[in-house]
């Protein structure tokens, strides 16, 4: 697994390639987020799962973490595009349900910032 990222108006992007499978390599995925999140005050995070071919229940629980500590901080974790393998793991295990899953990138800032209604 690798992956590259780029930050966005306080938005972390992160391209994720390969197989995601809890490997000390993929770990390095975890601290980077969380480096991230503390050294640079990110609160926000996308992360592009569109060429992540296999996932295990390690590397679900990779993203379970990043989630967990993005949303700790008040902050919020975003999936972008999962590969079709990805979407039936993320369907089976129903966190489908706890991860905002997005269609593709230009998604992310009206999920991540949605406009407040303003009482009249």
């Amino acid at each position: 697994m690798i992956f590259r990222y780029e930050i966005n108006h306080d938005v972390l992007f992160i391209n994720v390639e390969g197989d995601l499978l809890g490997l000390p390599e993929d770990q390095k995925l975890l601290n980077f987020a969380e480096e991230q999140m503390l050294d640079n005050h990110i609160t926000r995070c996308a992360i592009d799962i569109s060429k992540v071919n296999y996932m295990n229940s390690t590397g679900l629980t990779i993203l379970i973490r990043i989630l967990t500590m993005y949303r700790n901080t008040g902050g919020e974790v975003v999936l972008i595009n999962p590969s079709q393998s990805v979407s039936k793991v993320l369907i089976i295990t129903k966190l489908n349900a706890i991860f905002q899953v997005l269609k593709s990138k230009e998604d992310v800032f009206p999920a991540l910032y949605p406009k407040k209604l303003v009482a009249a």
